[in-house]
């Protein structure tokens, strides 16, 4: 019951989100939205990504968010509305919804097969959680396993991982700095 009501909450999110005027309060929703995330990401018992998604998507995001905010202004105002609807921006609307919906029945499609959530005869728990468990203290001389998996098995994933967000961080700061005038 509480996955379906936070289920419900990042869809009522998700939407305020995209109907909202204000771009401050967009952005705010938007930070609540990744919180929830990493409170699903948590109940799923997937830790390290709950911790990615808060330290990213609640905490760095929003504050870039806010910081491009403080560049531009807080409403969103349309200077020139339409006289009418032309046919070809309501057959691009169309489009656009009848790919959504074809991209998630294709998604549930592919999600028909998986195994049932912590079912002890997974893939995932029959090969790779095992050998894990059993080898990476002697592979790789770490206490913690999570460590080992993170840091050993996946290094170049989450090296690569922290080079994205690192790279992203310092593009965004250089498009926001101020410029002195001379």
């Amino acid at each position: 019951m509480i996955d379906i009501m936070l289920l419900i909450i990042i869809v009522v999110c998700a939407i305020f989100a995209l109907f909202m005027k204000d771009l401050l309060g967009a952005a705010i929703i938007l930070g609540i939205y990744s919180f929830i995330m990493a409170t699903i990401f948590t109940r799923l018992n997937a830790v390290d990504v709950a911790f990615t998604e808060a330290s990213v998507g609640a905490g760095i995001t929003s504050v870039l968010m806010i910081a491009a905010l403080s560049r531009i202004q807080r409403y969103e105002y349309h200077c020139v509305k339409p006289k009418r609807r032309r046919p070809s921006a309501l057959f691009l609307k169309v489009i656009s919804i009848l790919l959504v919906i074809i991209t998630g029945a294709v998604l549930v499609y592919g999600t028909i097969d998986m195994p049932e959530f912590g079912d002890p005869d997974a893939p995932a728990n029959k090969h790779v959680s095992p050998r894990y468990i059993a080898e990476s203290q002697h592979e790789t001389s770490e206490m913690n396993i999570v460590t080992a998996v993170l840091a050993s098995y996946r290094g170049y994933d989450t090296l690569g991982e922290t080079t994205v967000i690192f790279t992203a961080g310092i593009c965004v700061i250089l498009l926001l700095r101020r410029k002195k005038n001379t």
